[in-house]
């Protein structure tokens, strides 16, 4: 009897699912009273039905209850059946409740997408006529621009392309301008100053001297002049060619000074040797002339056509008149001089030139250690090496200003050994062979 009930339930269920898959939602309110409903047949598998008290319904049900004792052997699989089945139905309902959700989620999904493809046709109709506007709008504006622009009249904007270019370069021409005068200014500044510093320490020695003298002070007597170099035994110009280099080489080694002398007049060689020097000043338009203690020299110089003579440097400074030369170069000769006669030689020196002339001196590098080793007593007629800083003291001591200083010929060009030092110490002790001082008249 009960199985049938179930039997017929799970019909029940079967056809309200098959007529359900028709409807947007599922309704498995049905479901779930045919459930609750088998529920209560399985649950009264087994039990006695109640009957009105007594002595006989007594009877009655304890002998029913014998019954269903006796009878569990036998009913108990079918209890187990209908248990199971009940719970196909809770994972029927379950299931189908789920199936039910997706089916919404896919009804609103498909409801989406037929609404984004509806507006995504509607935008892109719209996109297309704004883009047929933009073009349209675009296209008139550049006609009215190049109608514009051809209005305007060819040659005025070559003109101004042109005064365009020519305000440029006077820019560019005006700035180096500039630059140059500033730097002429700071120069003549600075001449000023030491002019100035000197001609006031002057006045000083000179009140100095003054007082000296009323209190009895007398000046010790001058040495007579000598010449400062003896004739040698030996061709001193193949001695040059040897270890000082050759014409070439010393001719260019000397292109830093053309800055210097560039537009001087009247300048002196002070022991002119090859005529290195004298030629160069000539390659530039500067007239120079040359002396020299050497007649072997001086024949060579005038044989390039150069002007040079024969003259003791001492003897030809002091016939000259003060302030006549535009400028002075000496190149290794202060290191022949006695050193006690050295402040004379740079006194005569200075007193020729003319304010603002200029003096370059080229003597070899005491501070490098390298030319005592191979350079310096290789010529027997040096007396001394001069240290810059004591140069330096003398010029200033004579009027001469703006001094500078450049070492030069690098040690370690003819002495590669000198690369295995550090380079502090190297650039210390091993430095440039000679070195510059150059300087202005105040």
């Amino acid at each position: 009897m009960e199985s049938a009930e179930l039997i017929a339930i799970l019909r029940e269920v079967r056809e309200r699912v098959g007529a359900g898959h028709g409807s947007r939602k599922l309704d498995l309110m049905p479901l779930v009273h045919a459930r609750d409903a088998a529920l209560g047949k399985v649950a009264a598998i087994g039990t006695v039905n109640p009957r009105p008290g007594g002595l006989v319904n007594s009877l009655v049900q304890g002998w029913k209850r014998l019954v269903a004792r006796v009878l569990d052997w036998h009913v108990r699989e079918q209890v187990e059946f209908n248990r199971h089945v009940v719970a196909a139905l809770d994972a029927a309902i379950e299931s189908l409740n789920d199936l039910g959700h997706r089916i919404e989620v896919a009804e609103e999904l498909k409801d989406i997408r037929d609404h984004w493809a509806e507006w995504r046709a509607g935008w892109e109709s719209k996109l297309q006529q704004n883009e047929v506007r933009f073009l349209r709008s675009v296209a008139e504006l550049e006609s009215s621009f190049q109608h514009r622009v051809s209005v305007l009249d060819t040659g005025c904007r070559e003109a101004m392309r042109g005064q365009h270019a020519e305000y440029m370069a006077a820019l560019d021409r005006h700035g180096a301008e500039i630059q140059q005068r500033l730097w002429a200014d700071l120069e003549r500044i600075r001449l000023e100053y030491e002019r100035l510093i000197y001609s006031e320490l002057k006045t000083i020695r000179q009140r100095a001297v003054i007082g000296a003298g009323r209190a009895g002070v007398r000046s010790a007597p001058a040495e007579p002049a000598a010449n400062h170099q003896r004739a040698l035994p030996f061709d001193y110009g193949r001695f040059a060619e040897r270890f000082r280099g050759s014409e070439e080489y010393v001719k260019t080694a000397q292109a830093i000074y053309d800055r210097l002398f560039a537009g001087r007049n009247n300048v002196l060689d002070l022991g002119c040797g090859r005529g290195e020097f004298l030629e160069r000043m000539r390659e530039f338009g500067v007239t120079a002339r040359g002396i020299d203690s050497s007649e072997e020299s001086v024949a060579l110089c005038r044989q390039k056509g150069l002007d040079a003579e024969v003259a003791d440097l001492f003897d030809y400074l002091a016939a000259l008149p003060e302030g006549s030369l535009g400028g002075i170069f000496c190149a290794q000769v202060v290191e022949h001089i006695p050193p006690e006669r050295l402040p004379e030689m740079i006194r005569l020196a200075a007193s020729r030139l003319k304010p603002g002339g200029v003096i370059a001196i080229e003597t070899p590098n005491p501070e490098c250690l390298a030319i005592f080793a191979t350079h310096f007593y290789l010529d027997p007629t040096h007396q001394r090496p001069v240290p810059h800083p004591l140069l330096a003291f003398y010029l200033e001591e004579f009027g001469v200003g703006n001094i500078e200083v450049r070492k030069l010929s690098p040690a370690v060009e003819s002495m590669p050994s000198l690369r295995s030092l550090p380079e502090d110490f190297r650039e210390a002790f091993f430095g440039g062979l000679d070195y510059t001082i150059t300087g202005r008249k105040l």
